[in-house]
């Protein structure tokens, strides 16, 4: 950094002062050569002493951080150094930030303007469109056919959901008894075959495990290799008494 010459200022603050010495000089802030920035630094605060100008003690504080910026930089690690010189630096870039922000606000703002509340004005609820009798009645079509879909749905809309008969579990139970009851032994997927139904379909599994948990019957092997046999020497007449009671 070469030494500079300039008319002394009125700075708001160090950081204020160090980026018009960057900027003076053409350096960049993450360039900083902290000896001659000192140098400097210490000489602009001595000129505002000389001039009896208020130095303010942030000024002093500054040119502390900077002294002892100094004395690190000489030492053998520079571990401490480096991470001073970042957050000084970081500082410098977020005042130049706001520095530019408040001249951009500044550039935008006048006192030649007078700023009110806006007057409230009753509304105006006159319709001043005019349409054609024919486009009154393509709208008056859409508006009656649009209304058809939100009415309810005829009857006839669920004959074939409400038609269907109720299959009984008790029902398929005597049915699945009376097969074994014949048979002794009945395959698994067979007794499925003849129903077309879900209802039965639903109906029939469900009795089975009613059977299986009341110990009538019992299931060996699996997938449609599997059986159903009676268990216990039960009969058909000795269900019927039980589901009776």
């Amino acid at each position: 950094m070469e030494k500079i010459s300039y008319k002394l200022e009125v700075f708001e603050g160090p950081l204020d002062l160090l980026l018009s010495l960057l900027s003076k000089n053409k350096v960049n802030i993450y360039d900083i050569s902290i000896s001659e920035l000192l140098e400097q630094y210490m000489e602009h605060i001595r000129v505002m002493q000389e001039l009896d100008m208020d130095v303010a003690s942030e000024f002093l504080d500054m040119a502390a951080r900077l002294v002892y910026l100094k004395t690190v930089s000489l030492l053998p690690k520079h571990e401490e150094e480096k991470e001073l010189r970042q957050q000084l630096a970081g500082e410098l870039m977020e005042y130049q930030l706001c520095k530019q922000m408040a001249c951009e606000l500044a550039m935008g703002f006048t006192f030649d303007r007078i700023v009110r509340k806006p007057m409230e004005l009753p509304p105006d609820h006159t319709y001043r469109r005019h349409h054609s009798p024919e486009e009154i009645l393509r709208a008056y079509l859409s508006a009656a056919g649009r209304g058809k879909r939100f009415q309810p749905p005829p009857a006839e809309s669920f004959d074939g959901i409400v038609t269907h008969p109720i299959v009984s579990v008790t029902s398929q139970i005597i049915f699945v008894l009376r097969r074994l009851w014949k048979r002794g032994r009945l395959s698994y997927s067979r007794l499925f075959a003849e129903k077309t139904e879900r209802s039965e379909r639903v109906a029939a599994f469900l009795a089975v495990l009613e059977l299986i948990k009341g110990k009538r019957i019992r299931v060996e092997g699996e997938g449609e290799s599997a059986m159903i046999q009676l268990q216990g020497g039960g009969s058909l007449h000795g269900h019927h008494e039980k589901e009776n009671r």
